[in-house]
């Protein structure tokens, strides 16, 4: 008969929170295009606000409508205990 191995995996539990002083970013990217996507960018900006004025400004100049978005925060890790 073979030998039966046992593995045990421990979990490390580690909490986030975010940055207070850290501002998160949001961009955009025009995915509009049938061959290509457009491309054109937002660049980083700090609010919600600013992002939703970009994407309205480029929609009314080109009519395109898909985009997509990404939001960057900055977290700190606070490690817990091997379980």
């Amino acid at each position: 008969m073979g030998k039966t191995t046992r593995y045990r995996f421990r979990s490390y539990h580690v909490t986030t929170a975010t940055d207070p002083l850290a501002l998160p970013t949001f961009e955009a990217l025009c995915v509009t295009g049938e061959e290509q996507d457009c491309a054109a960018a937002s660049g980083e900006l700090h609010t919600p606000e600013e992002l939703t004025r970009w994407i309205a400004g480029h929609c009314a100049q080109t009519g395109h409508q898909s985009y997509e978005q990404t939001t960057r925060t900055i977290v700190r890790a606070e490690p817990g205990a091997w379980q």
